[in-house]
């Protein structure tokens, strides 16, 4: 989402290259490009102009290292300010309660229900709660319908009363129901509209006065930029949120939201969520975010997805068959199945420090494995554990099956059989890399 202010601030700090030291007229020159950058970006004005006040005063009184050059120490600068502006340190969620109530507020799509899934997904396999979904928005069937499916792919049932039209006595309803049953945190979706209207907000007010919940969300779509802010704004009046989630950072999108609402409403972003994914929702970082935004990748959170997706026992598996050479096609995919569940392919190459920029004009999405899948799937089981009898014959018999052609066929087998040597020498972070940056040309 940042890909824009990422090159304009690059920009802005390359007219101090050079430079020997940092001075009023060379901070004053790189300073109007970078409140451009984020005035494009669609930050706030008050916000983009405080910061960059903030910044100059902050340059202009650092005293430069003879090892730093001034280009360096403004990154540094600009790095500080912009994680303190979207907040300084991660705040976590309230789930102390049993049943913890959480109560996800917003307009209509805002992707208010697909959040409340991930959370409960999120809570249930990191913070082992026990949750149960409520369907509280009654005016739109569909919601109702798609926090059901939601709820049957990630296994947690759905609390709802079907010709029930008092979101109020049902979510009371849910909570006791959640405590009969031993469910130990209560995910309340609540009805949005197009726009913010005195019904919608006294609906969402009366609910919260009711039911007291542990933690109040307003969830908004990141690529609506002021607006979101604006609604930010005036949800908060009515219901004095405790944190603001930002969906859909994978859309072509400012990034001005981001860098707005915390100081605009003084209430921190908890979640950030990208793509339909149910496993695609991280704690809000400003550190991390601030790494991304200059162009610095975000290792940790990198790390940390790999972590959650990578199995320890497997990992080890893995290694002995890689040692005694017996890796196959069935190992090969189920790397590729675990390198999907982490996320969007691209989004986290972005993660790499140096890779985002390398990566922006290239074509990957969440089906950039699918034509190497199908390959495989239209394999026998021992050509897929001895690659090497795969003669001229098979391979026109795998490409029919998989609906690619010979020449497909034969790209893969010779990745499978480079990514199978370079597992014997060097590490898995940059096995993963190679075969993402080989699978471009494979068909989608």
């Amino acid at each position: 989402m940042f890909e824009n202010l990422t090159e304009r601030l690059e920009r802005s700090f390359k007219l101090l290259k050079g430079e020997g030291r940092i001075t009023e007229i060379n901070v004053a020159e790189t300073l109007k490009e970078v409140r451009r950058a984020l005035l494009d970006a669609d930050v706030n004005f008050k916000v983009a102009k405080s910061f960059c006040d903030t910044v100059r005063q902050k340059a202009l009184g650092q005293k430069i290292l003879i090892a730093v050059q001034p280009g360096q120490m403004m990154i540094k600068i600009v790095h500080d300010e912009l994680a303190l502006l979207m907040g300084g340190a991660n705040e976590d969620i309230n789930i102390k309660g049993n049943p913890s109530v959480i109560l996800i507020s917003g307009l209509q799509g805002s992707g208010k229900t697909t959040f409340a899934g991930k959370l409960a997904l999120h809570l249930g396999q990191k913070r082992g709660k026990s949750p149960l979904l409520v369907a509280g928005d009654v005016y739109r069937p569909a919601a109702i319908e798609q926090l059901k499916v939601l709820g049957q792919q990630i296994n947690v049932p759905v609390y709802t009363e079907e010709g029930n039209k008092d979101p109020v006595r049902i979510s009371k309803a849910a909570v006791k129901e959640a405590k009969r049953v031993g469910y130990d945190l209560v995910i309340i979706d609540t009805a949005g509209r197009l726009a913010i209207d005195q019904q919608m907000m006294d609906e969402i007010e009366s609910i919260k006065k009711a039911l007291d919940p542990h933690e109040t969300l307003f969830v908004v779509d990141a690529m609506t930029g002021q607006d979101a802010v604006n609604t930010a704004r005036e949800f908060n009046e009515r219901l004095d949120f405790d944190g603001v989630v930002l969906t859909k950072l994978d859309g072509d999108t400012r990034g001005g939201a981001a860098l707005s609402i915390r100081t605009v409403v003084n209430k921190p972003i908890k979640f950030i969520s990208a793509g339909e994914k149910l496993e695609a929702i991280e704690l809000f970082h400003p550190a991390r975010m601030a790494d991304r935004i200059l162009g610095m990748g975000d290792i940790v959170s990198l790390v940390e997805k790999a972590q959650e997706q990578f199995d320890a026992d497997e990992a080890r598996k893995i290694h002995r068959k890689i040692a005694k050479n017996q890796f196959n096609l069935d190992d090969f995919v189920k790397q590729i199945q675990q390198i999907k569940k982490m996320g969007n392919i691209k989004d986290l190459a972005g993660m790499i420090p140096g890779m985002g920029k390398a990566m922006k004009n290239l074509d990957i999405d969440d089906d950039a494995f699918r034509g190497i899948e199908a390959i495989i799937g239209s394999m026998t089981p021992y050509e897929r554990e001895e690659p090497g009898i795969i003669n001229g014959s098979r391979r026109k018999r795998i490409a029919s099956g998989s609906g690619t052609t010979v020449q497909e066929v034969n790209q893969l087998l010779r990745q499978f059989d480079e990514t199978k040597k370079m597992m014997k020498r060097i590490s898995g972070g940059k096995n993963m890399m190679r075969m993402m940056s080989g699978m471009k040309g494979m068909r989608r």
